[in-house]
């Protein structure tokens, strides 16, 4: 029997298609008393954009080169050299994350897609934030077509869909 415990969690996965989309959650999911972090920030645009709405936010990225040019940008907000798949490494920023934004290249393709939900799990697991926000078309497309099994009411959910889908 698979560990009941690991599906369990309680973090909420946003997946967006696009930077539009991506940023477009900003109003909506992040709150005044949120320490967010951002992994996959490049030059730190949409951590600039995060800011106002939160009580802290960190902007990270593998590149140096990156980070530098954020810093630069971007002068009041505090930016981080991270490998996004050092989860570690997040940790050791030593926050309590509620909200983290995920924008790193090459996730939005369908081959990635095992790659994004280990990498969502990874985060939700250790860090257990209240939402993990991704930009994944790959993963937005999956979720639109998974419909969690509650009993016979969901097949009829399910039909439902496939009848507005077919409008």
């Amino acid at each position: 029997m698979a560990n009941e415990r690991q599906f369990k969690l309680k973090t909420n996965f946003i997946a967006t298609r696009n930077v539009k989309e991506y940023r477009a959650t900003i109003p909506a999911w992040v709150t005044k008393s949120d320490v967010v972090l951002e992994i996959g920030c490049e030059w730190g645009t949409t951590t600039a954009q995060i800011a106002p709405f939160c009580k802290e936010v960190i902007g990270t990225d593998i590149s140096l080169e990156c980070i530098e040019r954020a810093r630069e940008r971007h002068p009041g907000i505090e930016f981080a050299v991270l490998d996004a798949f050092d989860v570690r490494a997040a940790l050791d920023l030593g926050r309590e994350f509620t909200k983290i934004y995920i924008d790193v290249s090459g996730l939005s393709g369908y081959r990635s897609l095992l790659d994004v939900i280990a990498l969502l799990t990874s985060y939700a697991t250790v860090l257990r934030p209240e939402a993990i926000i991704v930009k994944s078309g790959a993963l937005k497309q999956f979720a639109s077509q998974c419909v969690a099994w509650h009993g016979e009411q969901t097949r009829a959910a399910a039909r439902t869909k496939e009848a507005a889908d077919g409008e």
